[in-house]
């Protein structure tokens, strides 16, 4: 009798495409098998995508959008919801024009949008911890609210206007320009830091494991020691501060700080970008790659219609019905996951 006998069935061989899916998880996957399709899609429109120009617009359009869903993936994963984050990066975009053309300091300009974000940031999470607010009503409040501040703190009501070439580097600088190849855009950069330093968070320190436990089971998570109304704080400071840094690449791309334009709408992508990345609504799941690789399929949804010609109220459409979508299968696993448990409970059980 051979050892494979002795011992049982042999377990069978993991194929290439399983190991791959595996190691990515299943919502990544699709995300890239969605990618993928797309681009195959819009090349056979247009000769223009893979153009090196084209990509360098790409990425530096990932930026605003890709750090506000960084903190967003955080306040989903720890079972909240920050709706206002678009009025966030409006105030702090107004806040840096005015600093800047005061002070001359570009630093100083920045400084002054992640400290706008932070502290509009932590008025969200008192609202929600304090006042016992639901996090949809609270943020839609402030979302409101917030939009306000950007229209009366700009004077007159108007985008203020930043011509500093320094400042403008933030917006539409880039590093690593050589030749024919037009380099990597400085905020596509400052992205991909923040992103790999917030997965590292997430997924390697004690901070991250408490954002989970308190999406997961808040009451497990208090009972273990964890100070709910403390992390909530964190994590929407964290969120608030990240949508002030989105605030000010999106006043150096436009040379203004801009109540409403350019920060109008960009809840509504984040969200979308959180939820296709995996997220769960209930909280508990999510990661910042899903969420980043969503963002990126975005924005090549977004650039390949702009190339193709097709109106933008399509394109709002188009990211609506991704949003219901992501939800709607989100929920969908949630479901299934309940389901599997209750029948290996009730097998233990039996």
């Amino acid at each position: 009798m051979t050892a494979t006998d002795q011992a049982g069935t042999a377990p069978k061989a993991k194929g290439l495409f399983k190991r791959i899916s595996d190691a990515m998880g299943p919502e990544n996957l699709s995300l890239v098998i969605a990618l993928i399709v797309m681009v195959a899609l819009i090349t056979t429109q247009t000769e223009y995508f893979f153009s090196a120009r084209n990509l360098f617009n790409i990425a530096q359009n990932m930026a605003v959008v890709g750090l506000i869903a960084v903190g967003m993936t955080m306040v989903i994963v720890s079972a909240g919801l920050d709706i206002s984050v678009g009025s966030i990066a409006g105030c702090a975009s107004v806040t840096t024009a005015l600093v800047v053309v005061a002070s001359g300091s570009v630093l100083g300009g920045i400084g002054a949008s992640l400290c706008v974000g932070l502290l509009l940031g932590l008025v969200n999470a008192s609202i929600v911890s304090f006042l016992r607010v639901n996090p949809v009503v609270a943020t839609l409040a402030t979302f409101s609210a917030f939009r306000g501040v950007a229209f009366l703190i700009a004077p007159g009501g108007r985008p203020v206007g930043v011509l500093d070439p320094g400042f403008a580097t933030l917006g539409s600088g880039r590093i690593f320009e050589f030749g024919s190849f037009p380099g990597v855009p400085v905020a596509f950069a400052i992205l991909v830091v923040v992103a790999v330093g917030a997965h590292f968070v997430m997924s390697s320190t004690v901070f991250g494991r408490s954002i989970y436990s308190m999406g997961g089971n808040p009451v497990a998570a208090r009972l273990a020691g964890i100070n709910l109304t403390k992390m909530r704080l964190m994590i929407y400071a964290l969120s608030g501060a990240l949508a002030g840094l989105a605030g000010a690449i999106v006043t150096a791309r436009t040379s203004s700080g801009q109540p409403a334009s350019g920060t109008q709408g960009l809840e509504l992508e984040a969200i979308t970008a959180v939820f296709l990345g995996g997220a769960l609504l209930a909280g508990g799941k999510g990661t910042i790659p899903g969420s980043m690789l969503a963002v990126l399929l975005l924005a090549t949804l977004s650039n390949g219609m702009n190339l193709l010609g097709i109106p933008t109220f399509y394109q709002l459409v188009a990211k609506g019905l991704l949003l219901v979508l992501a939800v709607a299968i989100g929920q969908w696993r949630m479901a299934r996951a309940e389901r599997i448990q209750a029948e290996i409970t009730a097998a233990g059980a039996s």
